[in-house]
């Protein structure tokens, strides 16, 4: 088990110096994070699948590789990847959350017409097995599962409604299969069964499915029961987590795999399908996701060779000491010179520690330089730590570790996490229009916090100000500046007229980070600009505007002309009719992709305007306006009621 590598085994070395440690274990962690061999020693003795087999403790395992392949029908597909990435203008920590989120593949896995195909071979591939055993649908996740079973149950229902079809042209053998075909259909019983959330409900609802009879049923029925019962008619389990390990179902025969999985979960996994019972000759893995390659390395950790990589592991572990030791000297002579002694912070009852880790924090938010080196610092000890545990040698290190890392993690909480929704949302819409699951590819494998956030909506100023006199003030400074920042990138993706805000922001920043701005004039025009910034969050409401009309508002009213009230008037009506009639006829499904459809924006936006704007805008104005206003809607406008402003 993992907590025999991690603090609890640290303490139990520390209680029991003396002592022997005996694992037992059926998944030993593998490569790249195996540790029972280097914190246990080498194995007394194995005993592996291919010998329980000889045995007769288990049935042998078959593999079968159904993965659906996936078809880009959208030729442009890299450009509108680009144009959305290009218009959403993210930043750093924006482009590493997309890039980390759609590393995983999920958003390719969980592709509808994906899991429609996976659905219908599933129905088809259970029924046209030769043992009909019990099977287990494993997802990526709730939502997936429960998808997963509505498709499978609307195929389902398909066949036997042309069950019944063709039974009704049949005679002798062939309509008594027939006949015992549906008559197991129709009495098969499946549902889902996954680990209880909070607010479950809502969230689930919220990506398009409904987990409430599910939940019903697992909440009211025995459902381990029935399941392990084999006269039950409960076939057929959609799980994500839960029952794929240490659940021994002895008539399961088949797994339905469209989860990634590695290691020891891949190994329990695979395993609830080779229990011995009855006639059962062999357990049958359906992979949809292509973990083969997975497979084996999670099948080559039961050979009994020598692991020189194990070896090296035990054999570095005092190099890892020492550089553990160099780092902590490394960061503690960095935050002497910032004023903090870590080896004093470290020590005291609770709430001293409180008290001194706001102060060291106040020290190292002196500029983003010294808060970028802290992190950095930080970071390195975290993984040297945990890569030396649970070697006794260690315990020297835990206290000041801790501290190192409860400060580092209380200035991350500072700044409010980067948001990806907007764009994942238009890349999800893009995925869905250009992937489309192709024929099977079939494959034989071979023979062997503290969260602090400021609503500059609700934000009480005074209330604020009396916070900064209080508390630690570059602290409260940051937190400032991690609100505004998240509202700020906000706003200016909605109208694109708000970024001289963002310089002025900018320059703040770069005038603290030089010094030139001192923590409490720092403070005070943070504390001013949030100020002015919900102002101008309010500005739509009080021009009597949506966003999206305040946004083309401005960009026909910002710098020239200069206007009459009666003649802003006149161009509020011209906003509202432009808005409405391109909404309308104009901005049809993917008119950013044909010249002629963009042409017939282009002259829309140049007939609505010209009659209805006031003659303060002059022929060379007005021309400039059409095209500035022309490149807002081309890049906030996707056709079919969707744009950035139906997003948020």
């Amino acid at each position: 088990h993992r907590s025999q590598y991690d603090t609890l085994a640290l303490n139990m070395r520390t209680a029991l110096p003396n002592a022997a440690f005996i694992a037992f274990t059926g998944t030993p962690l593998m490569v790249g994070e195996e540790k029972t061999k280097s914190v246990f020693g080498d194995y007394v003795s194995v005993y592996d699948f291919s010998q329980s087999i000889r045995d007769g403790a288990t049935v042998p395992l078959y593999y079968e590789n159904r993965v659906p392949t996936l078809q880009l029908l959208n030729e442009d597909f890299n450009e509108d990847i680009e144009q959305i990435l290009e218009n959403a203008e993210l930043d750093t920590a924006q482009e590493a959350k997309l890039e980390h989120e759609f590393a995983r593949a999920y958003h390719l896995i969980t592709r509808d017409e994906r899991l429609e195909t996976i659905a219908a071979d599933i129905v088809s591939h259970f029924m046209g097995r030769g043992y009909r055993g019990k099977a287990m649908v494993i997802s990526i996740d709730k939502a997936t599962a429960v998808k997963m079973y509505d498709k499978v149950q609307k195929y389902w229902k398909k066949d036997i409604a042309r069950l019944k079809s063709e039974h009704a042209t049949q005679t002798g053998s062939e309509r008594t299969l027939s006949a015992e075909r549906m008559r197991y259909m129709e009495e098969t019983d499946m549902t889902v069964v996954v680990s209880p959330g909070q607010n479950e409900m809502d969230d689930l609802r919220q990506k398009g499915v409904d987990i409430e009879p599910h939940r019903i049923r697992m909440n009211t029925e025995d459902l381990d029961t029935k399941f392990k019962d084999p006269e039950d008619p409960f076939r057929i389990v959609f799980v994500c987590a839960m029952w794929i390990t240490g659940f021994d179902v002895p008539a399961c025969s088949t797994i339905y795999l469209d989860k990634p999985q590695r290691n020891h979960t891949l190994m329990q996994t695979i395993a609830r399908a080779n229990r011995v019972f009855g006639d059962k000759n062999n357990g049958l893995i359906v992979d949809y996701i292509g973990v083969f390659r997975n497979l084996e390395k999670a099948l080559a950790i039961y050979a009994t060779g020598a692991d020189a990589g194990v070896k090296e592991l035990i054999a570095d572990k005092s190099k890892l000491v020492e550089q553990l030791s160099a780092a902590i000297t490394e960061i503690s002579e960095f935050c002497k010179g910032l004023g903090v002694d870590l080896a004093e912070t470290e020590t005291g009852d609770a709430f001293q520690n409180i008290g001194r880790i706001n102060a060291a924090m106040e020290c190292i938010l002196i500029n983003d330089e010294t808060k970028k080196r802290y992190l950095q610092f930080a970071m390195n000890i975290t993984k040297l730590y945990r890569a030396i545990l649970p070697d006794p040698d260690v315990h020297a290190f835990t206290r000041i570790c801790q501290l190192i890392s409860v400060i580092a993690q209380k200035i991350r909480n500072l700044t409010p996490p980067a948001d990806i929704s907007g764009v994942m949302t238009q890349v999800e819409k893009l995925l869905d229009r250009s992937i489309a699951p192709g024929g099977y590819l079939i494959e034989i494998p071979p023979d062997n916090y503290e969260t602090g956030h400021i609503d500059l909506s609700q934000i009480d100023f005074e209330q604020l100000g009396e916070q900064f006199n209080t508390e630690h003030k570059r602290i409260a400074a940051e937190r400032l500046r991690g609100a505004i920042n998240g509202k700020l990138t906000a706003m200016i993706r909605r109208n694109r007229t708000r970024m001289d805000y963002q310089q002025k922001f900018e320059q703040m920043i770069a005038e603290y980070n030089a010094g030139t701005l001192g923590i409490q004039d720092y403070f005070q025009s943070l504390f001013d600009f949030a100020g002015e910034l919900h102002q101008e969050d309010q500005r739509a409401s009080t021009e009597e505007f949506s966003e999206e009309e305040l946004a083309v508002f401005d960009l026909l009213t910002r710098q020239s002309p200069q206007l009459t009230v009666p003649e802003r008037a006149e161009v509020k009506t011209a906003v509202r009719k432009m808005l409405e009639t391109l909404k309308r006829e104009k901005l049809v499904l993917d008119w950013r992709k044909q010249t002629q459809l963009q042409a017939r924006v282009k002259v829309a936006i140049q007939e609505i305007l010209d009659p209805e704007l006031p003659d303060a805008y002059t022929p060379e104005l007005f021309s400039q306006k059409c095209e500035v206003i022309y490149q807002h809607i081309y890049e906030c406008y996707y056709g079919e009621d969707k744009s950035i402003y139906a997003e948020n």
